[in-house]
């Protein structure tokens, strides 16, 4: 075991409460989630206050901290709802709010003082005097610009006290625009990606007409490789936890609170496994560094990164020829409750069908393959197939499983 090293913290997303409980299981210290407003994922499923108190206190009892989005960039008719907002969350009680905004930052302090505030991405956290500036407000951490390389960091840490938290995001979709704060969205329909209703227009497919022939269109390329200009690759920051670590981030974060339960517990459980490896013995992390990135690839994503860690990034960090993800798995759900006759409740995500040959994925690590059996619909009647999402299932599998177990089909070709 490494020694006086401190082991970061693994930050999951959670979109909703069930993959709250996914994330959690599957090896995260800590959820981010978002209410029904007032954070930058409107289009997430995000949680109820019913759902949030539950999420809380299903964490909490597993010891896991949960840090609540309040990052819009507020504007005037925004603010009695966020004091409503903020008074809620009082009373939940999470353990850290993440802000962008300095109003909803000085509201959150005099309305719920005791919550920890983060200071969100979208702050553009670029400098350790940003930094000190907002440690000085009463910030506990501040989450750094995906702008900034390893060494900035380091310079970072240097200059902030010990008790001052970084957190950095170590995975996932890369934004075009300056740590997030983009205008696309607002200015091509209306709906302002600063107020948490980004439409993602940085992967559109975009075409070039000039003013005096409308309606001519002419395919923007870049030797030949295609026209998605805005599309960046993924981040991917698995293969290099070491420098991470050495850098002094106190938290790794996954971006993704629209993902499904897969995505998110492939995520957590690939980087809670090599972090704890790593702290074991940085030999067995890189040992098993072939695990790590065979695992990382079961999620959706662009082809991979490094983003700003290793200095700027070139053109090979954007796509130019499709805008669509990589994909070795199809979601089918997870096991939502074990019957004493062997049978397992799923809520179905994607078709599959009796005879087929799925995959188990366990928190631990483990990948089973398992034939379906028999498929009863909610009524207990027997089924070929499960042709609709979402539809309530009994399915007997040819092994044992547990509670929040995932489901998933290996796509053709894997």
């Amino acid at each position: 075991m490494i020694q006086n090293r401190k082991k970061p913290e693994l930050l999951i997303p959670a979109g909703s409460l069930e993959v709250l409980k996914i994330a959690v299981l599957y090896g995260a210290d800590a959820v981010y989630i978002g209410g029904e407003a007032f954070g930058l994922r409107a289009k997430a499923r995000n949680f109820s206050k019913e759902d949030m108190e539950q999420g809380i206190a299903f964490a909490h009892a597993h010891g896991v901290k949960v840090h609540v989005t309040v990052n819009i960039l507020a504007h005037n008719e925004d603010l009695e709802g966020v004091k409503e907002y903020l008074y809620e969350l009082k009373g939940m009680k999470p353990d850290a709010l993440i802000i962008a905004d300095p109003g909803i930052f000085t509201l959150a302090g005099e309305i719920c003082p005791e919550i920890d505030r983060h200071i969100s991405t979208q702050a553009n956290n670029t400098n350790y005097e940003t930094c000190l500036f907002w440690y000085r407000l009463g910030a506990k951490r501040v989450v750094m610009a995906r702008e900034l390389s390893l060494e900035e960091i380091r310079q970072i840490r240097r200059k902030v006290p010990e008790d001052f938290e970084i957190e950095a995001f170590i995975h996932g979709a890369m934004c075009i625009s300056y740590s997030g704060r983009c205008l696309l969205s607002s200015f091509l329909t209306g709906r302002d990606a600063n107020r948490g209703e980004c439409t993602h227009p940085c992967r559109w497919k975009y075409s070039l007409m000039e003013e005096t022939r409308p309606g001519e269109y002419f395919p923007v390329m870049e030797n030949e490789r295609g026209t998605y200009i805005f599309n960046s690759k993924d981040l991917c920051m698995i293969g290099h936890l070491d420098d991470l670590i050495e850098a002094g981030i106190d938290s790794f974060k996954i971006e993704g609170r629209m993902k499904t339960a897969l995505y998110v517990a492939t995520a957590a459980r690939t980087y809670r496994k090599a972090i704890d490896d790593y702290l074991e013995d940085p030999e067995k992390y890189r040992q098993n560094m072939d695990w790590y990135l065979e695992q990382i690839q079961d999620c959706t994503y662009r082809q991979f990164i490094t983003g700003f860690f290793y200095g700027k990034p070139g053109p090979e960090s954007q796509i130019y020829d499709s805008n669509t993800y990589i994909k070795e798995f199809t979601y089918l759900g997870f096991v939502e409750e074990v019957l004493e006759n062997g049978l397992v409740r799923i809520t179905q995500r994607n078709k599959f069908s009796v005879g087929e040959t799925i995959e188990i994925m366990k928190p631990d690590g483990r990948n089973l393959p398992v034939k379906v059996e028999q498929i009863l619909n909610s009524d207990h009647e027997p089924m070929e197939s499960a042709p609709h999402p979402q539809q309530a299932l009994y399915v007997k599998l040819a092994a044992p499983v547990s509670e929040y177990d995932i489901l998933r089909r290996a796509d053709a070709g894997r």
